[in-house]
């Protein structure tokens, strides 16, 4: 049943199964978002109220990347062999898990060595999302032969995420000042237990057929040579990539040490509801930015001019956070620097997503997360080092350096010319004779 698209206009009209895959990955989204929110606001305070120190506190984070590094690859080849359904349950039983294992080590007061394990295993949690579920939406919209803008429909997820992660926040800080640091945290198992089963009745692999390897380690060793082969191996991905690993490990650091740079700008270490209004305003522009994301796609021809311009705009707001001293300035700029950064993240998702064939999207997807993983484990230690000699605006000041170095990497992916940047629709499957540039040959 093919999609019929309004020619007249920016509507498209979308089939009833494309509209039910649609419903069924924006449930997820908000289910997730909603799950892991409920900590977002308050997690730096619960590891510093552990007895942590900035630098131990974000040096735990880096190794939650660290966790994603090493099980990105091996997750791959679960959603690519075994489906994208069993991936996503996989994660919500492990996140449920390794969660009340980080109250527990909040319990115990807990040193540092047990923090870094659980990470690990925290980052293990989120390797078996990463790919997996865009990856489905993408298949399963290509086989209900969706041809509308991929960005809507990433818009509206980011949308609706965005206000999952309004309420989670604000939720878990206010349940955090009502109650303890620790009981956001069970919160947040309890509802992955609920998502896993929520999964388990609506999601089915469509539009994919897994791969049949027989032995793990061969199956490893496919999924790396075909992350190496349509994502490395192709220059418009490979720079995409690259950039990847200072805006993902620039945006772990920032977004968790907003949280006591709003409470040491209010000036009460106690306000814990403060510390998840940082989570809630990025979460109300994620809301807007996603609503957006559409009608900046159609302001460029390419879809790297929006991505770099946001780029530029937010490494531009970090500088201005590092040097501003008042609470409600504070505020505007937060909100600006989630704006420009939520609009352009639907369209960098549809351009790598139409860089990349159906049987290696996960694996691609998992890969780009890896190397953004790569660089939150080395660059979060390295801003929390820089938070305790220099302070939250100090570090900020650095972040904002760190992350316009992804500039040049994106500009090189744009010097590719590769048809994504672009495309407008859903392209189809990626072929596999492909030069390096991404053009067909």
């Amino acid at each position: 049943m093919a999609e019929r698209a309004a020619r007249g206009g920016n509507r498209t009209v979308a089939n009833p199964t494309a509209r039910r895959v649609q419903s069924v990955y924006f449930t997820l989204l908000i289910g997730n978002t909603l799950a892991a929110s409920f900590i977002w606001g308050v997690n730096t305070l619960f590891l510093l109220d552990a007895g942590l120190t900035n630098f131990e506190a974000f040096a735990a984070n880096a190794f939650f990347s660290v966790g994603m590094v090493i099980f990105e690859v091996p997750t791959g080849v679960v959603a690519d062999t075994l489906g994208r359904r069993v991936s996503y349950l996989l994660g919500t039983v492990t996140l449920a898990a390794t969660t009340v294992l980080y109250y527990l080590l909040w319990v115990a007061h807990s040193p540092f060595w047990m923090w870094a394990i659980v990470s690990v295993l925290l980052g293990l949690g989120f390797t078996f999302f990463s790919g997996a579920v865009e990856a489905w939406l993408v298949d399963a919209l290509t086989a209900t032969g969706y041809t509308g803008q991929l960005e809507r429909v990433f818009g509206r997820g980011l949308a609706l995420s965005g206000a999952a992660m309004f309420i989670g926040s604000i939720a878990g800080g206010v349940v955090a000042q009502a109650t303890n640091l620790g009981v956001p945290f069970l919160i947040r198992a309890g509802i992955l237990v609920v998502m896993f089963v929520v999964a388990a009745l609506v999601m089915h692999d469509l539009g994919f057929t897994p791969e049949d390897r027989a032995h793990p380690l061969r199956a490893t060793k496919e999924v790396f040579s075909a992350s190496v082969k349509y994502g490395l191996g192709r220059r418009p991905v490979r720079y995409v990539m690259f950039a990847s690993f200072f805006t993902t490990g620039v945006g772990f650091y920032v977004f968790y040490a907003l949280q006591p740079y709003l409470v040491e700008l209010w000036g009460d270490t106690g306000a814990y509801s403060i510390a998840g209004l940082a989570a809630a305003i990025l979460s109300g522009a994620q809301v807007i930015g996603g609503l957006l994301a559409p009608w900046v796609r159609r302001l460029f021809h390419k879809r790297t001019t929006t991505i770099i311009a946001s780029l530029v705009v937010s490494s531009l707001v970090l500088v201005a956070l590092g040097v501003n001293q008042n609470f409600w300035l504070a505020l505007v700029l937060l909100t600006v620097w989630g704006l420009v950064d939520a609009a352009a993240g639907p369209v960098q998702q549809a351009y790598l997503n139409d860089m990349i064939p159906s049987q290696q999207r996960a694996t691609v997807l998992s890969f780009d997360s890896l190397l953004g993983s790569t660089g939150g484990a080395v660059i979060q230690p390295v801003l929390g080092r820089s938070a305790d000699v220099l302070g939250y605006p100090g570090s900020l000041l650095v972040s904002g350096g760190i992350q316009a170095l992804a500039v040049p990497f994106l500009w090189l992916s744009r010097k590719q010319g590769s048809p994504a940047d672009v495309a407008t629709g859903v392209s189809p499957e990626t072929p596999d004779d492909v030069t390096e540039s991404g053009s067909p040959v």
